[in-house]
């Protein structure tokens, strides 16, 4: 209790901007679930869900001293489910199933879910780099910078061109495995596998960049 105290009271800021984002998502949410009678678009509330996952893993490995096998596996499974966090940007696709009046009010709630989405992604990140960044040398924390974001890239493509879940590695791995090899052994054959992973791989980076100018600004 006492660890989790000193957690709120040290990141109260951070905490307070994820929760208002989440808590305007649900509100939004909430007003089109009233006006339309419908309970579509209700799944964003799950896939917030899994986008809070990695922050949840990330401030549990920098606010408490784990096991030398927990600080290196539990990262592991951070970066399983961070795609999940910039995923809901490709849930703007559902727009085309949208009524046309509801069309512009969708957009704005999805626009809300992937923001904060991105929000947990940026924090995330940023608690990692800075938990490795103890033992890490400068190159060494610049290609985790780079590398992740095209990471992130890659599972959006698996997740919604192929459908692939984060705990399909448990259910699935040999079939989640092949589809991963595959765009590498033939490139040319899987052009949207290498145009979703590059154009959103600079988009994450540039978020995250961006991110990052604001909070030195800001300290």
């Amino acid at each position: 209790m006492k660890l989790i105290k000193a957690y709120i009271f040290q990141h109260f800021e951070t905490l307070f901007t994820l929760f208002f984002a989440t808590v305007s998502c649900m509100f939004l949410l909430a007003i089109r679930l009233k006006i339309t009678q419908s309970f579509f678009l209700i799944f964003l509330v799950w896939n917030l869900f899994l986008a809070a996952i990695p922050y949840f893993i990330s401030s549990f490995l920098t606010a408490k001293k784990t096991s030398r096998f927990v600080k290196n596996g539990l990262p592991l499974l951070w970066l399983l489910f961070l795609p999940n966090a910039p995923y809901i940007i490709t849930d703007l696709i559902h727009l085309t199933h949208a009524q046309s009046y509801n069309k512009f009010f969708d957009a704005i709630l999805i626009g809300f879910f992937a923001l904060s989405g991105l929000l947990f992604y940026c924090v995330s990140l940023q608690q990692i780099l800075a938990m490795f960044q103890q033992n890490w040398k400068p190159w060494k924390l610049v290609f985790l910078k780079w590398s992740i974001p095209f990471l992130c890239a890659f599972g959006i493509y698996l997740g919604r061109f192929l459908r692939w879940n984060s705990w399909d590695i448990l259910q699935n791995p040999m079939g989640l495995l092949k589809d991963i090899i595959t765009p590498f052994i033939s490139p040319f054959e899987h052009p949207v596998a290498w145009l979703t992973t590059l154009s959103f791989g600079f988009g994450l980076y540039a978020v995250f960049f961006v991110f990052r100018k604001f909070q030195k600004q800001k300290t």
